[in-house]
């Protein structure tokens, strides 16, 4: 199993939040992660469409996957996200993150969403701390 597979590995079986997510890994490599998971009922606002940090949570496990995956523990310093279309229930969505910049000690992602039909509900921007730890596996 490839290196980048293995540190994603070790993160998710402690990561309780992205479990009850549903997130299913697609594709994991260094600086690169892609996401799925199924928008679910309990997951909507009071105007029935799903909460904003339903996509903020999955964009944002899709940057610790991937800024991670270089083999360096890595930490969110700053993120941003733009909801472009709204999600509802039944709604399989994809996060795929992507490295823009990759440093000794700052990384810089962008993480897009996008419904099944191809169609991007969110843009998220994520700026990771480099630290010198190395991930053991």
């Amino acid at each position: 199993m490839e290196t980048a597979e293995q540190i994603v590995d070790q993160m998710f079986t402690q990561d309780a939040f992205s479990q009850w997510l549903g997130i299913d890994r697609i594709a994991v490599k260094p600086g690169y992660c892609v996401l799925k998971m199924v928008v679910r009922t309990e997951m909507l606002n009071g105007f029935g469409i799903a909460h904003g940090g339903i996509s903020y949570s999955l964009a944002d496990s899709a940057l610790a996957f991937a800024s991670n995956s270089r083999g360096r523990h890595a930490l969110s310093i700053e993120t941003s996200i733009s909801h472009t279309a709204p999600l509802q229930s039944g709604d399989a969505i994809t996060a795929t993150a992507t490295e823009e910049q990759c440093s000794r000690r700052i990384g810089i992602y962008r993480v897009e969403i996008r419904k099944a039909d191809g169609q991007l509900a969110a843009i998220f921007k994520g700026t990771v701390y480099r630290k010198s730890q190395d991930w053991e596996v």
